[in-house]
């Protein structure tokens, strides 16, 4: 008997006859003899529409109201759901995250969660229930009702799993798993049986959406195993483990890119100890975050500056650099908004030299010019033009050979 805690998104959720899907799916597992715990996210659209209704009232409503509104959603859900088991002869009950005594902070609508009370959870599994928890909320040490921000109920399925010492902790989506790279750009792309949590943490912080980078952070935290699964199809999805057996064969796992990308040069300042502060320190206190950067230092005594930031940020963060150009007495300040970030990713890369050499030919042999370079232990990062982007991908998922299933 194993004790499986399972996540179903909004759109799993969507619709009663989804809702009635999911509990034949979780009955299912049940009757293997299998204790589950389900954590649910609101019906799709129906957070937006309490958002609605909330500026409809006010244009700025305090944070902790709009976490007594929102957190609705998902009771709905969790209601829905226990009468669907029950009507098919699956005991269950249901607990919003106050009731289960999530325990978080007070930062209302980005609350971090501090504790798990996990014994009427507990006791309700012993008694042979399908527990199912509101996803996305908690409450603080007030008793006020919080909520954890986006991705919030990837979170709380992996809380809740670390806080019973779950077996797994499966995450159903609108996808079937961890894809090499985006399908609708490689339509070869594979999905992956199994990927480790370092890779899965860069493919999330590269701009893969399949999973919240919070959730992830927190699975290897606390070592949980993790598994990617789709809500509509059967399968067995994507494992996401910290066990590298075979990643010497496998030297890259997947490509990330991410289109939000911008690219900010400063130029002819002055060379000297601290002007990496003086450059990026107002771009920080304007609430910007830099990605990647690169210096280049002229005989002249001057230096140049480039740095990524997010395309959103763009015109905040040229309006800081040229204040800064002109204190500075820099020699011009130069942007470009449409560029994007491609990566290899894969811990195999500690064990094989020559990756990022392999990389920077296949995009050579494209014609592809490459703006930027930033590596780790298990990535290579390189920024170019927007337009490359497609072409680009496809060229290097070609070269690694990721179409390609890996001998185990």
């Amino acid at each position: 008997m194993a004790l499986i805690v399972q996540k179903y998104g909004g759109t799993s959720v969507g619709t009663t006859e989804r809702i009635e899907n999911v509990a034949a799916k979780v009955k299912k597992e049940v009757d293997a003899g299998n204790q589950l715990v389900v954590v649910v996210s609101a019906m799709s659209g129906e957070t937006n529409r309490l958002i609605g209704l909330a500026s409809d009232i006010t244009e700025s409503p305090s944070a902790r109201e709009m976490d007594v509104l929102v957190s609705t959603g998902e009771q709905v859900t969790i209601a829905l759901l226990s009468m669907a088991l029950q009507e098919i002869g699956c005991e269950a009950r249901s607990y919003t995250g106050g009731q289960v005594h999530i325990l978080t902070d007070s930062a209302h609508s980005k609350a971090r969660i501090q504790d798990i009370d996990g014994a009427r959870v507990r006791a309700d599994l012993e008694a042979g229930r399908v527990v199912v928890v509101a996803g996305f909320q908690g409450v603080d040490e007030q008793g006020n009702i919080t909520t954890l921000g986006r991705g919030g109920s990837d979170t709380t399925a992996v809380a809740m799993a670390a806080a019973l010492k779950a077996d797994e902790c499966q995450i159903f989506t609108d996808v079937d798993g961890v894809y090499t790279t985006d399908p609708r750009v490689e339509p070869s792309a594979r999905r992956l049986n199994k990927i480790t949590f370092e890779e899965m943490l860069e493919m999330a912080s590269l701009g893969s959406k399949v999973l919240q980078i919070r959730a992830v952070e927190f699975a290897g935290k606390y070592n949980v195993p993790l598994r990617v699964l789709s809500s509509f199809e059967e399968g067995e999805g994507t494992l996401i483990t910290f066990e590298e057996e075979n990643m010497e064969q496998a030297k890259i796992s997947g490509i990330a890119f991410n289109r939000d990308e911008s690219q900010l040069t400063i130029r002819g300042v002055p060379d000297q100890p601290g002007i990496a502060y003086k450059i990026l320190g107002p771009v920080a206190d304007a609430n910007v975050e830099i990605d990647m950067i690169v210096q280049n230092t002229a005989q002249d005594g001057t230096t140049d500056f480039t740095f990524t930031v997010n395309r959103t940020d763009y015109k905040k963060a040229m309006d800081v650099l040229e204040k800064v150009s002109a204190d500075l007495g820099g020699r011009e300040v130069k942007g470009n908004d449409g560029i994007v970030k491609i990566s290899l990713v894969g811990v195999g890369m500690r064990s094989h030299a020559g990756i990022a050499s392999k990389m920077f030919k296949a995009l050579s042999d494209e014609g592809i010019n490459i703006c930027m370079i930033s590596t780790s232990e298990i990535k290579v990062s390189v920024v170019v033009e927007e337009k490359y982007l497609e072409l680009g991908v496809r060229a290097l998922h070609q070269t690694f050979g990721l179409a390609e299933e890996v001998e185990v």
